[in-house]
């Protein structure tokens, strides 16, 4: 007798982050983009699906000729066939993305013209075709605005308007200035966490009924303003990104 017992659901990024395997459950959630950074969360029974199963997953047909892929760890894609098995328990991508296009995207790393197949290229694919040296970054050029580093791990989207134009230069300063409730703050790193802010606004251990709001405006990432929550972070600019932090007491 089966006595195995399985969870509602596993996380597959979470077993990632994690180093360990996926426990048994009947579903296990991953994240998929379709042609863009926009990824979604959805939930696949089998943890050993077609790549035609993961698409469907996502209420796409196959036969509209989609092409799929895995990022890996290492911020690489995988090509992942529609009609071969993909073994989510031991490949380590959490994420995936779909793309419908047979066209190439045009960009120029230190003036230098490519054509890259896919809509969507990686920090990780960007550093090898640009071989920055030590003590350099990649860049991407941002027209009116401040350069935006390229880390390994970020992830360009190339089908904006326009082409996208990436070079090698020293590193910059890594102190970054931001203002909170209207008061210039220093931080150290590019991505700044909801909880590093509120610690800024208003210092000090807070009571389980007190709930922070926030909402920010000229960061680096996209989309460039909004409202950030619980866990999340976002990629500021070295100067003048600015976060309104409020204080709720509940009763």
């Amino acid at each position: 007798m089966n006595t195995e017992t399985f969870l509602e659901f596993d996380d597959l990024g979470v077993a990632v982050r994690e180093g360990r395997p996926l426990n048994p459950a009947r579903n296990y959630r991953f994240l998929l983009a379709q042609g863009n950074l926009n990824f979604v969360t959805l939930t696949i029974s089998d943890p050993i699906p077609l790549g035609s199963q993961i698409l469907e997953a996502a209420g796409l047909l196959p036969s509209d000729g989609y092409s799929l892929f895995g990022i890996l760890p290492s911020g690489d894609f995988e090509d992942i066939r529609l009609d071969e098995l993909f073994d989510l328990r031991a490949r380590g991508a959490e994420r995936f993305v779909a793309f419908l296009t047979d066209r190439d995207f045009k960009l120029t790393v230190d003036d230098k013209q490519l054509a890259w197949g896919k809509p969507i290229i990686s920090g990780a694919e960007l550093h090898k075709l640009a071989m920055p040296r030590e003590g350099e970054c990649v860049f991407l050029q941002v027209r009116g605005g401040e350069d935006r580093v390229i880390e390994v791990g970020d992830f360009v989207d190339l089908a904006e308007p326009g082409i996208e134009h990436f070079v090698t230069a020293p590193k910059r300063p890594t102190n970054y200035e931001i203002i909170v409730n209207s008061r210039p703050r220093i931080v150290n790193e590019r991505l700044v966490t909801f909880e590093e802010v509120v610690q800024l606004a208003f210092p000090g251990v807070h009571e389980p009924n007190v709930v922070f709001s926030m909402t920010y405006r000229h960061a680096a990432s996209a989309p460039h303003a909004g409202e950030l929550g619980t866990g999340g972070k976002v990629d500021v600019k070295q100067k003048g990104t600015i976060f309104n932090v409020t204080r709720t007491v509940q009763s």
